[in-house]
């Protein structure tokens, strides 16, 4: 891993040459909390983000972390999380914001030096909406913090429209280019869960736990069985869901030229 010195300095290159970094909304009322336990990296982050019109709150440990997360005067509208923090861990301090009704259903970017495959499937499995390794340059970071806020606005959303297929969440309906497809529950609800984050790798994990329940223990080859009869009865508009190997599926819509 690269020295806080070296990673402050990349940050400051960015800006150095000029180049204005990608412009995220700056309209969240709320602040992106900042949990690192580097000073140099954490000051770094709080300075870029607030260049860009973002509120930041900063904490050193896990601990203090939980705490600014629940603080329910100012809570954060998105999580910036470092896995190797001192006292209570990166990881263990997700699974506690996955538990909290307040901190269900806030977005969680982990920011890690563990770049392996399996790290990054455990910490989308705890919960984590994005994963982006160091070293990193705070223009990536921001593009995926707007991202992932996108997202969050989208996931609000009554219907799915493109220009093939249209997915009705309220009166449980899909149409493929002018076709009422019929869906069992269980297959509207798969459908539905990956339609809700276009574009984002859903892992096999999440999806049984989204669908099935996190109580399911059952075979885990029935998330296959059901979304190879989905890709089928989508007919045309099958191609929407695509497979990530080793990982899980994308729900990548329909568009005109498909």
């Amino acid at each position: 891993m690269l020295t806080s010195g070296r990673y402050r300095s990349r940050f400051c290159t960015e800006h150095s040459n000029g180049e204005h970094l990608i412009n995220v909304t700056t309209n969240m009322a709320r602040p992106v909390l900042i949990i690192e336990d580097d000073p140099d990296i954490s000051e770094s982050l709080k300075y870029n983000f607030e260049r860009e019109g973002l509120s930041t709150v900063t904490a050193a440990t896990g601990e203090a972390g939980l705490a600014a997360a629940l603080n329910e005067r100012e809570p954060p509208a998105l999580i910036i999380l470092d896995l190797m923090l001192p006292g209570m861990s990166g990881t263990e301090l997700c699974r506690r914001l996955r538990r909290e009704p307040a901190t269900r259903r806030t977005p969680i970017i982990m920011v890690t030096a563990k770049a392996s495959e399996s790290d990054r499937v455990t910490g989308l499995d705890l919960g984590a909406d994005d994963y982006i390794t160091k070293p990193f340059s705070v223009r990536e970071l921001l593009a995926r913090v707007r991202a992932v806020m996108r997202r969050m606005d989208e996931t609000t959303s009554k219907t799915y429209e493109d220009d093939n297929l249209q997915i009705d969440f309220d009166d449980i309906r899909v149409v493929c280019r002018g076709q009422k497809i019929k869906l069992t529950n269980k297959e509207f609800t798969l459908l539905s869960v990956l339609a809700r984050s276009a574009d984002r790798v859903i892992t096999r994990q999440q999806l049984l736990d989204n669908v099935w329940g996190y109580s399911y223990y059952g075979d885990a080859r029935t998330l296959d069985v059901h979304i190879r009869r989905l890709r089928q009865k989508l007919g045309e508009c099958g191609d929407c869901i695509e497979t990530v190997v080793g990982v899980g599926y994308r729900f990548v819509g329909c568009p005109a030229n498909a």
